[in-house]
């Protein structure tokens, strides 16, 4: 049956969340965690500010910033503070999707600028957390997906500047020797090995090409190493923000907007994927912990914005360690932040990572922006790309590409238009969501039901499917098929509010009912209960319900074709397919 239960097969989980592993266990895997994402935090920062040349005081300031949230926010996602956090390993740090938009900032405005951006962006995820039931049919992954393949677009100008980065007097030799080691075992190890030794990939890359720009051409620079203090503080360069809203600040925010999207979009998929590996028996996806998620993805970005240093976002590496390592344990998380918030403190490690030559960051961000199209390519897949999809996100990409290289009109976007038409991010996001927002309402008129769950609902839900069934011409059989499911759904919402209970406070119910040709689709938008229907169509197989839930739960699987329960903080969303006989009904 589609979409109505998780796997049934356990999956080798050491720890899951909820458990407490020993001391040596969590420090040594805190330590490897931090250890295989540190470059991202530092690098990050480093080519913003170095390709916008703000000042070595300041970068310092934004590195060590960047820890020092990276690090809280990773204890957030893990821990939660109420509503806030995932409850899972989610790493947290520097994301390079912000790279381009965050140079035209600080070279417009400063970094007080790309401050006030980075927390008027970071509202927008607490939105996107708190009204992510209402908005799901806006920022869709299809929007996600087509803002990700324009990413590398806009950061190849960086990458190759970063590219051409060696001394006057360097053999001219040098950049390019350098930056070929570095992409080459990048990419030769995660092809020739697995396991371990593939999540290290990064690292070696960055050490064989630090290698060969050392004792090859000498340009790794040691002095500002050598010079660095061991354990102390940077030089106060805390840029403030900037509340004068000029034209660049208007001229940039949907860009930023933009590109916060993508992130919670990142985010959404990261919190997916690592609730799927943390648990023995697989669960139903908890969209309330993907709120979280969010919510602290926003935390971290606002912080980041106080602080004066780069936006961060959730690193998909965590999923892979907690899978390979079967340790989901959310003290690891934990101890993951603790460390990125001690290595802040010791400048000589940091100033490591910062000297390392352009060429070999170069390369790094090569791998980086072609794994993030390759991320949006998979987001667009797994979507399902259709014609229509396909249209869009074609149409959306080459004209967010247009506009990224000035190839549409440009004598005719100057000053502000220029600024906010010439990023592509921003352009092709805009387009996508324009033609999707298109496609909804051409897609066919939804009916409606707006009513209260009482004990007479059902009566209510039949007349409305009846109606509805008769409207889209469908015979007999697809009427009986919808009446059954709706009188199942509706012993379901009883249960949950207790059987009708009028002292409990009012829940309200609103159904959308649309399709065509062979299926329906009906959205069952209420409050239920703490339980999900996903997961107890699951258990059935174990004899988990008791004989009274499992009749409508097994009649319910019998009539419907897919069946899926999202559960937010305030709604439940319980989304059901029904099929004719002439369709194929993949539930029986």
């Amino acid at each position: 049956m589609s979409g109505s239960s998780p796997a049934h097969a356990p999956q080798d989980v050491r720890y899951e969340p909820d458990e407490r592993p020993g001391l040596p266990i969590t420090i040594g895997l805190g330590l490897q965690y931090a250890v295989l994402c540190i470059a991202g935090v530092v690098l990050t920062p480093t080519v913003m500010i170095t390709v916008a040349g703000t000042g070595d005081a300041y970068l310092s300031w934004a590195v060590f910033a960047a820890l020092v949230v990276s690090g809280l926010a990773t204890m957030v996602q893990a821990r939660k503070v109420g509503r806030i956090g995932a409850g899972y390993i989610l790493i947290m740090g520097s994301t390079s999707a912000f790279l381009a938009v965050s140079v035209t900032a600080l070279e417009q405005g400063g970094p007080a600028l790309l401050a006030t951006l980075i927390i008027a962006s970071s509202l927008v995820q607490f939105l996107l957390a708190t009204r992510m039931a209402l908005l799901r049919r806006i920022f869709t992954p299809t929007v996600a997906g087509t803002v990700l393949l324009l990413i590398p677009p806009s950061l190849s100008p960086l990458i190759l500047n970063k590219l051409a980065e060696v001394p006057a007097n360097a053999s001219p030799a040098a950049g390019p020797v350098v930056a070929g080691v570095t992409l080459l075992v990048m990419v030769l190890v995660p092809l020739t090995f697995s396991g371990q030794l593939r999540l290290w990939a990064p690292a070696i890359g960055i050490v064989a090409g630090c290698l060969t720009a050392d004792l090859g051409f000498g340009l790794y620079d040691m002095s500002m190493v050598a010079g660095a203090a061991w354990i102390g503080l940077p030089e106060l360069a805390y840029p403030g923000v900037d509340l004068s809203f000029q034209p660049a600040f208007w001229a940039l925010l949907p860009s930023f907007i933009m590109v916060t999207l993508v992130g919670a979009m990142d985010t959404l998929g990261d919190a997916i994927a690592i609730q799927r590996i943390s648990w023995r028996r697989p669960r139903a996806i908890d969209f309330r912990s993907i709120q979280g998620a969010i919510s602290a993805d926003g935390l971290g970005n606002l912080l980041s914005g106080l602080m004066g240093t780069v936006p961060n976002t959730t690193y998909g590496s965590s999923i892979s360690i907690a899978e390979l390592t079967g340790v989901a344990a959310r003290r690891i998380g934990v101890s993951v932040g603790a460390v990125f918030v001690t290595f802040a403190f010791f400048p000589k490690f940091i100033n490591m990572i910062v000297a390392i030559p352009g060429p070999v960051v170069a390369a790094y961000f090569v791998v980086i922006v072609a794994l993030i199209f390759v991320f949006g390519m998979k987001i667009l897949l797994q979507e399902g790309l259709d014609f229509r999809k396909g249209l869009v996100v074609g149409v959306a990409f080459w004209i967010g590409l247009a506009f990224q290289f000035d190839w549409i009109y440009p004598e005719y976007f100057q000053g502000i238009w220029a600024e906010l038409m010439g990023n592509g991010m921003t352009v092709g996001g805009f387009t996508v969501i324009l033609l999707a927002m298109f496609e909804e309402v051409v897609g066919g008129r939804r009916s409606r039901l707006k009513t209260r769950i009482t004990p007479g609902v059902w009566a209510e839900i039949d007349d409305f499917l009846v109606k509805f069934a008769a409207r889209k011409g469908w015979g007999e059989e697809m009427e009986r098929r919808l009446r059954a499911v709706g009188e199942e759904t509706a012993l379901i919402l009883l249960r949950g509010d207790g059987d009708g209970d009028a002292e409990g406070p009012e829940r309200r119910l609103l159904l959308i009912a649309g399709g065509g040709g062979h299926a329906a689709d009906l959205e069952f938008i209420a409050t239920i209960d703490e339980t999900n229907i996903e997961d107890q169509l699951a258990a059935l197989s174990e004899g988990a319900p008791s004989v009274g839930e499992e009749i409508p739960l097994r009649l319910l699987r019998h009539y419907a074709s897919s069946i899926r329960h999202q559960q937010y903080h305030d709604i439940d969303i319980l989304t059901i397919r029904v099929e004719s006989a002439g369709g194929t009904v993949r539930g029986e």
